[in-house]
């Protein structure tokens, strides 16, 4: 199982640069199976305290997981693609 995190936007104040809002896409793909989480997080003046012009990916990507927690969101992940592997309920008509 491959787990990916991406930064799909972030919010900043352009008075200082600092980031207000980081949005987020989680991934995690199972062979045929894929699950993912979409949110944002946000945070409150000059915290986090590195500017805009000095962020990394690798950088927000760690505040992401630290806000989450990494074991809670392969928790859900794993839990939707279990749940696509053992469907509960199905759709269709017998004939």
């Amino acid at each position: 199982m491959t787990t990916t995190y991406s930064i799909v936007q972030l919010d900043r104040n352009t008075s200082d640069g600092f980031v207000t809002t980081v949005h987020y896409n989680v991934t995690k793909v199972d062979g045929e199976f894929s699950a993912s989480i979409y949110g944002t997080i946000n945070f409150s003046p000059d915290t986090p305290e590195t500017p805009y012009a000095s962020l990394t990916k690798a950088q927000v990507i760690e505040w992401v997981k630290d806000k989450l927690g990494e074991e809670v969101v392969e928790a859900s992940l794993a839990s939707q693609i279990e749940a696509q592997k053992n469907p509960t309920t199905a759709t269709g008509m017998p004939w």
